[in-house]
């Protein structure tokens, strides 16, 4: 196992340079970028850039990490006509584009590598203080998500299972399907028209993880306030994801169920509840226990932004989205950068976590 940890982790770097180097190639043939934001908004054509200029135009966001970037020194920008080529050269110089797009890339590895991210264009904050400020909502969303789901699918699930073909089975797997071919954020938007103010009842707060006094409140009305504004999300983002989590798990108990150690457990006198959960659990809970790291780095990367959005959450989904709309590229790198190493290395935890459930599985034999 020792091996197959090294040659996985050893993978992961070219993978991880390959992915950074096709964004940042996309990135240089992506039209419009930071320098055409900031002119845009001097020419007043522009009304999403989020840049920061002072004393005359000449102070724009912060450093540059010398990531990104849409073209090299010695572009001409359009729009740029009317305005002083020396503010142009500084502006270049201050997004880091005087440089050649090749040394602006290994630049921005080799930085990338200490993790240094440097600084946002537009924000004047460095890229890691961001994130940090960011996390606690996608931590949040992402965490009880899947624990919700977890804990609501798998006894579902294997209930279905039980009972495959009865009329119990028939109606959850309609209310299951139901759930899942409704739209989160659509969910949500009806959530907050019933519960929050919006045409009937006003029981849910509209907008944060905790109330404006929170600072305020006992450590136990702190626990019952957070939980009170995470009710509404967490139901808006998890009723979707229950259906392929109770579907594969009712479907890896029915394919347990068939083989043939169950009958050989049956026919010694085991009872029906020892057979499903001494035997049969573990086998079929193999697939579903170890796709949790998974689930969750799913649920917290991809399945917020629309939720973010709509209560008024703000998360790592949220700031990568508007961090591309306004061409903040040293946001964007980093978050792609740190989003790709953590699914490597959850990938990584998730086969151990195979071979830790069913030590019959050995991922180095397979590959001799």
């Amino acid at each position: 196992m020792g091996s197959y940890i090294l040659k996985r982790l050893l993978l992961m770097i070219p993978t991880l340079f390959g992915i950074m180097l096709v964004a940042f190639v996309i990135i240089q043939f992506a039209p419009g970028g930071p320098m055409e934001k900031v002119i845009a908004q001097l020419n007043g054509t522009d009304v999403g850039a989020t840049a920061r200029i002072g004393g005359g135009g000449s102070e724009v966001g912060g450093g540059s990490s010398g990531a990104g970037g849409d073209s090299g020194g010695g572009v001409k920008y359009r729009g740029a006509q009317g305005l002083d080529p020396e503010f142009i050269k500084e502006l270049e110089k201050q997004f880091g584009f005087d440089k050649p797009a090749h040394e602006r890339f290994f630049m921005m590895i080799k930085n990338y590598l200490t993790f240094d991210f440097g600084e946002s264009y537009f924000r004047d904050v460095p890229v890691v203080d961001l994130i940090k400020e960011k996390l606690p909502v996608s931590i949040s969303l992402g965490l009880w998500m899947t624990m919700v789901s977890y804990l609501i699918s798998i006894p579902l699930g294997v209930a279905k299972a039980v009972r495959h073909g009865s009329k119990f089975d028939v109606w959850t797997s309609g209310i299951v399907i139901v759930g899942y071919a409704i739209p989160g954020f659509l969910f949500g938007i009806l959530l907050i028209v019933l519960f929050a103010g919006g045409s009937f009842w006003n029981i849910f707060p509209l907008r944060g993880l905790v109330s404006d006094n929170f600072a305020d409140l006992t450590w136990f009305e702190k626990i019952v306030d957070y939980a009170w504004h995470l009710v509404l999300p967490l139901t808006a983002i998890a009723v979707s994801s229950f259906a392929t989590l109770t579907l594969l798990t009712k479907n890896s108990f029915l394919d347990e169920i068939s083989k043939q150690y169950v009958v050989t457990a049956r026919a010694k006198g085991l009872s029906e509840r020892r057979v499903l959960y001494g035997h049969v659990f573990r086998n079929a809970m193999l697939i579903v226990i170890a796709g949790f790291p998974g689930a969750f780095i799913s649920s917290f990367f991809t399945g917020s932004l629309l939720i973010e959005q709509i209560f008024n959450l703000d998360g790592l989904g949220l700031l990568s989205f508007k961090s591309i709309v306004d061409r903040d590229y040293p946001v964007v790198f980093a978050t792609m950068y740190i989003f790709a190493l953590m699914g490597f290395v959850i990938t990584l935890v998730t086969d151990l976590i195979y071979t830790w459930i069913d030590p019959r599985i050995d991922f180095e034999a397979r590959e001799l």
